[in-house]
């Protein structure tokens, strides 16, 4: 069983930035496409980001586009997600994902393993 662990969530204001961490425990990590998604209150899960394999390619959500940066540390099973000028509506639940099997990681159902997320609040 794979284990994820968020952090580096909190609340800040308008145009501040975050930088989102995700630890694997992931023996395989190095083979493993990572994505962040994101939950809003009343609001269904989205795709925020991906990673692949080696951190050669990488997706993002529209929204979030020229914003938002992944990235990959295999050697230390570890991905990222920096966050910049924050918008409110970036305000949600981030959690990390892992796909073994290396997909793309856009959607929802490519994703075997989840953390517990970590909250970022953006006030105006």
């Amino acid at each position: 069983q794979v284990q994820l662990v968020e952090s580096g969530g909190g609340s800040v204001p308008a145009g501040d930035s975050l930088t989102l961490s995700c630890l694997s425990s992931a023996r395989a990590f190095s083979s493993h496409t990572m994505g962040w998604f994101r939950q809003a209150v009343g609001k269904e899960r989205e795709f925020v980001a991906s990673i692949s394999w080696s951190g050669s390619s990488t997706f993002y959500a529209d929204s979030i586009k020229g914003r938002f940066t992944i990235s990959k540390d295999n050697a230390k099973n570890a991905v990222y997600l920096q966050m910049n000028k924050l918008k409110p509506e970036d305000t949600a639940v981030y959690y990390c994902a892992a796909d073994p099997r290396g997909r793309a990681g856009v959607r929802i159902s490519d994703h075997s393993y989840w953390g517990q997320g970590t909250q970022v609040t953006v006030s105006s």
